[in-house]
């Protein structure tokens, strides 16, 4: 069995749709080693409890800029005078071992990733409706009114992309969506192509004369 190269997924939604969750638990359940989530280059200072490598990638603002100017960031933004982005090279030395990849950013990092390797698959996230959305933002009980309504603020300029990925899941069930986005993964690994390259020797012993 030849290796076969892993899947690369995009994985957008506003702040209280989800993504994190769900992603999480699709990871919970497939402990193999087959899939795994991106990890992001940040300048910005590690908070208590997070871990190098692990929550992200802690490099300073030299470093990131350097890698810019090397291009070896599949995407990059600057938000509140800190850098995020995303190593193209463990990106693509992940995938080359068959492992498929999570990446966690927004619709604007999306057009970045999908304008370098276009057979990336986007899945937009979405909540399934502005109220529960609020009552998801609000329950957390983490921020004042005034930053919900920044988050709302947000949210919509976000949804507003939906339009731009190739799935859309609505959060409305969790269990419901954690087995849609299972289905997809598992349906692109299922690909003609992907297959071929996969059963090489089977399909040749199959159709021996």
């Amino acid at each position: 069995m030849n290796q076969v190269p892993g899947n690369l997924f995009i994985l957008a939604a506003p702040s209280g749709g989800g993504k994190s969750s769900l992603i999480k638990a699709l990871l919970d359940k497939y402990t193999d080693g087959s899939m795994q989530l991106s990890v992001s280059l940040t300048t910005r200072a590690m908070r208590p409890g997070e871990e190098d490598g692990k929550h992200y990638h802690f490099v300073s603002q030299k470093e990131f800029k350097q890698q810019i100017e090397q291009g070896t960031l599949f995407e990059w933004a600057e938000v509140f005078g800190n850098y995020y982005g995303t190593s193209k090279t463990v990106i693509e030395h992940t995938l080359q071992q068959g492992i498929d990849v999570f990446l966690d950013i927004d619709w604007q990092g999306a057009r970045q990733v999908k304008a370098q390797l276009p057979d990336t698959h986007s899945i937009f996230i979405a909540p399934p409706s502005r109220d529960e959305l609020r009552r998801r933002l609000t329950g957390r009980g983490q921020d004042s009114a005034e930053v919900i309504e920044n988050r709302m603020a947000s949210a919509r300029s976000e949804i507003e992309h939906f339009d731009e990925f190739d799935f859309i899941l609505v959060n409305d069930s969790f269990e419901q969506a954690l087995h849609n986005l299972e289905s997809i993964v598992l349906a692109q690994r299922c690909r003609q192509q992907r297959q071929v390259i996969r059963h090489q020797t089977l399909f040749s012993e199959l159709l021996a004369e």
